[in-house]
Order: C-alpha cells, then structure tokens, then sequence
C-alpha cells in the first residue's frame, strides 16, 4: 500500500495528543521512515521529553491537512470506513477544529448518507485503495476540469499561474500526477467549465504537421518535435533562424493529465464498453489511444467513486419518494456473475413493479455467507433491511419459488407472490424429464408425452402400441402435487418479474458472464446497467413519418412463421 498505515480503531484507543475531542474514527500509526516519524513524534510532545517511538502512538485524521487525505470522497460517499494519507504526510493541524467527518458532511450537498449498517453494500478493506505516485511534474495548466460528480467540497483559490512547460519522452501514456492537482478526493480538486462533450475530430499526423513546418515570422523551416502521451499530443515547433518557438497542444487538462485520455476511459466504461476491444479497433485504424493500465488508473481515480456516488444519490432520492407511498409492490430476483452453480458474485436485484424501475442492487460474494446457494436470501435481507430503514411500507413481493426466500418472507411476515413464468417452466419440466427418464426409445418417449392430449379428452386408453394407455396417473399426480397447489394458490394476481429479466438481459451488456471483474468493478457496472434501465424502462412509442405511431414486425418462435405488430420505442439514451 503507497501511504501510512491506517488502521479503524475502536473501544479505548484514541488520538494521542491530549485534548484532541474530535470525533474521528480513522487514527494512524507512525510512519516506518524514520525521519517522517521523528516529525510526528516533535508534533506529538513539542518541546517535552520524548519517549521512545511506539506503534502505540496514533494520530487521527483531523490533525493532517486536507491535501494528505487520499480517499475523502470515497469516505464520504460511505464506499470506504477509514481515510488513507498519502507517503510522507506530516500533521500540522494541533487543535483541529470540526471533525473531518462533520466538515464532508456539511458540504456533501445537504445528502444525508445511509446509515452504516450490515445490511449495506460489503466492500472488502483494499478494494478502493489509491495507488498514487507523488512525483511531481513540469506540466502546469491553466484550466483545470475535474467530473462533477467526483467532489462537492468547497472550492479553495486558484494557486497562482505558472509558465507552461512540456519536457516529456516520447511514447509514455501518462504523467504522474500529483496529489493536489488529480486526486478527486481532495477539496482543492477545482471545477471548471470544460465540458466533456466538446466535438472532437480525427486528424491525420502528417496533415497536422504541415502546419508547422515553416516560421510564421520569417517563413523558414522549423523543427518540429513531437511529444505523445495516449490521445494528447504536443508540438514544440522552433525557428533557428529568428528564435521563434511555441508550443501547440491538441487538448486541454485534468489536472495533469490530458483531459481526452480520461474522458475516453469515462465513454468505455460507462458504456459498458469493453477497453480490450476498443484497442483493438483503435489499432486497426491506426488511431493512438493509452495502455490498459491507464485506463484503470481513471478508473480508480476518477469513473467508480463518481458511480458509487451517483448511485446512493440517485437511490435516496427514488427512496425518499417510496416512503411517501402508502404501499409498494417490488419484485426481487438475483443474478449470477457465471454460469453454474459455483459463481463468486451473487446481485439481488429489487424492482418497483409498478413503474418498472430499479431500486437496489445488493451485491454478495459468495465466501460471506458459506456459499453460492445462500446469496439470493442474503442479498434479500440486505434489501429488505435497507427498504424498511427508509421507511418504506410493502405491500407484497413477487419472486421465484426459492425455498430459503420463502420460509424467510414466511417468518418476516411479508405477503409474497410467485412469478407465473417460474410455475410453468417448472411443472412444463417435470412433465419432461418423466417423460425422458422412463422411456428406452425416441419413439417411446414421444408416445408418452403426446397421451396426453388423449387424456385431456377424456380418451384414457388409443391405438399407440408403444404407449396405449394416457398417463392419467402420472399427470393427476403432477397437477395435484402439494407443493404445485401451493405455488398456483400464491401465483401474483397483478405483476410478474418479467421487467427484472429484462433488467438482467441488460446487466449483460455492461458486465458479460465470460468476464471476471474485482468486486468494485462488478458493483459499479451493475450500477450503471441499473442507470441504463432507469432511464429507458418507459420510452414512449416513436413516431412514423406520417407523424402517427410506429410499429415493427416481430418473428417468435410459437407462431411458426407468423408474426406480431410490436411498439417501436424512441431509441435508448446512455447517461444523459
């Protein structure tokens, strides 16, 4: 880990310098540097006698300046639960003022953030953790851009301008990128106007350069010097002739970095685009783009601490509206992240039935609660726990026909509903694999599953000499089985799950079965599939060009050749 241990403490450990009330739940050890924790320990005891140093000793955050807080927004946003610094922080901050918690609290928007509780998204301790190098470099810019949606403290003065200056080797994709200029977590991180939708053209390098080849003073021949980092380039062009020289770039900043390398990470990921693929049709047209490891280092930084806090936004408020509700009917179901039954990623998803919209998304890994099978009821709970803190009053759920979610539901006391398609494919299965299992031949088996159209005509015995006899037996025994009765009985009179299918057929796009991904980046893309949805469950109908309603001719399977008149819908936006 680049940074100082930090570590959550509880019970009777505290910040060791005396008077120190803040509440703070992040402290930190001394530093394994030497002279870095001889700092600390002349913050610590001024001018008193030393002791000798001790792992003992911890500070807590409130005593570090605000530009040593590597992760301030992911604490914020409730995605992490203790603050990291950066290698090399000295505490300067003796009698601290509000806690930092209380400060980003204040200037969170007027958000107030979901309590933290078990029932909440589980993040494992290094998942978010920065990897930030400290170097600093000569590039300065003038305009600074950072995503609106990575801070929202308070914005601190300009520091004054510098001298641009671009000394860079040729062929690396990024600068290192100091803290105070890139970091998203820190509160002098400034917005700008630049918008990420500026238009943003193809140009060929030989055509581009032509435009330097000669001096705009005295018309000689240049030098010209190319400097490429990803998508940026920089042209340094030089007259020996009359000391002309300047330099041209093809895109403004973030900070230190070229403001089109991170905007090309935030359009493949939030697209649910695959980088690898991307790279590939980049290379075949010859377009230059950045490394993979950039790519991540984006989004890291920047792409999944903005979808996290998006999507607690964005939730609270469809939250907020629900307890006003006097009931809600909700579907839930999950999905695995693999085929089988060994998958590591188990996302519950529960859906409000009546607009078709997504409400939470729990994911659950598969070693927290002792296997794949015990996902679905975990993710449950946790939905379940994080409805009724938000004061949100069910009137029913529909869902498959999970044992452990029925007995659970039974026991909480909520009224559940079966999905109609889970009861059919079910018992439809029965039928066949009976069929299957006690038949020795094709023709047998065939015999036996058509008998009973015989059957439903009151015809019990035919002229099949492979199977004569309907298996009225065998049906009756299936139709009037206790746990089929029971699932009719409790079939939903109103809403299926059919629009949390859907959901999944689209969690599909933005995270492919075929794909392993870390637990952040599952989270998120489900997020983003979750935004995806949202935005286009209820598109109106297009219209045509006689300015009526639009349809299209649609193919299933059932009407062998026929066909069905469906809504063409407008076409689908992506994070508008």
């Amino acid at each position: 880990m680049s940074g100082v241990k930090s570590s959550l403490k509880t019970g009777h450990e505290k910040c060791i310098i005396p008077g120190c009330r803040v509440s703070n739940t992040s402290l930190h050890c001394l530093p394994k540097d030497k002279d870095v924790a001889d700092k600390w320990m002349d913050f610590i005891f001024g001018d008193l006698p030393k002791p000798v140093p001790s792992q003992a000793f911890r500070l807590c955050t409130a005593h570090f300046s605000q530009q040593f807080v590597l992760n301030q927004g992911l604490y914020d946003a409730g995605v992490v639960s203790k603050l990291l610094l950066m290698k090399g922080s000295i505490p300067t901050i003796r009698h601290p003022l509000p806690s930092i918690e209380t400060v980003s609290k204040n200037y969170f928007i007027t958000l107030t953030p979901f309590p933290k509780r078990s029932v909440g998204t589980q993040l494992s301790k290094d998942t978010l953790k920065t990897h930030i190098r400290t170097s600093q470099t000569s590039v300065v810019c003038e305009n600074v851009w950072s995503p609106p949606l990575l801070t929202s403290t308070p914005l601190k003065p300009l520091p004054p301008k510098k001298r641009p200056r671009l000394e860079l080797e040729e062929d690396d994709d990024e600068w290192e990128a100091s803290i105070e200029a890139t970091d998203p977590n820190d509160s002098t991180f400034i917005q700008t106007s630049l918008p990420y939708d500026v238009p943003k053209y193809i140009v060929y390098e030989n055509c581009l350069l032509e435009l330097f080849e000669l001096c705009p003073v005295c018309s000689s021949m240049c030098d010209v010097r190319k400097t490429i980092r990803g998508t940026f380039l920089a042209v340094d062009q030089t007259c020996h002739r009359c000391e002309f020289n300047r330099q041209w770039k093809s895109q403004p900043f973030i900070g230190s970095t070229p403001a089109g390398n991170i905007h090309l990470s935030a359009a493949v990921y939030f697209t649910g685009t695959s980088f690898i693929q991307m790279k590939k049709v980049f290379n075949a047209f010859g377009v230059r783009s950045m490394r993979y490891q950039a790519f991540r280092k984006h989004a890291k930084t920047y792409l999944e601490p903005a979808i996290v806090w998006k999507w607690k936004r964005a939730q609270q408020v469809e939250l907020q509206s629900l307890s006003q509700q006097s009931k809600v009917i909700i579907g839930g179901d999950m999905r695995a992240d693999s085929p089988g039954h060994c998958a590591k990623f188990g996302s519950y998803t529960v859906m409000n039935l009546e607009t078709s919209t997504v409400i939470d998304i729990q994911l659950v890994q598969s070693n927290e609660v002792g296997g794949s099978y015990y996902m679905e009821k975990e993710g449950l709970k946790r939905s379940l726990a994080l409805l009724e803190a938000s004061g949100v009053t069910l009137d029913c759920i529909v869902t498959d026909r999970h044992v452990q979610i029925q007995k659970y539901l039974r026991e909480k006391g909520i009224t559940q509903y079966y999905d109609v398609w889970h009861i059919d494919k079910g018992e439809g299965l029965n039928h066949l694999y009976w069929t299957a299992s006690s038949s020795k031949t094709g023709p047998e088996k065939v015999a036996k599953w058509t008998s009973v159209i015989h059957h439903i005509h009151n015809i019990h015995t035919h002229e099949d000499p492979l199977f004569s006899k309907a298996f009225s037996k065998q049906l009756e025994k299936v139709l009037t089985n206790k746990r089929f009765i029971e699932g009719v009985e409790k079939l939903s009179p109103h809403h299926q799950t059919s629009s949390l299918e859907a959901f999944h057929s689209v969690v599909i796009r933005f995270a492919p079965k075929s794909v392993v991904y870390p637990f952040i980046g599952m989270l998120c893309r489900l997020y983003l599939s979750a935004f995806h949805f949202n935005e286009n469950a209820n598109r109106p109908q297009s219209t045509s060009a006689l300015g009526g309603p639009a349809f299209k001719l649609a193919f299933p399977k059932a009407k062998k050749g026929g066909y069905s008149l469906k809504r063409r819908k407008i076409k689908p936006t992506f994070c508008k």
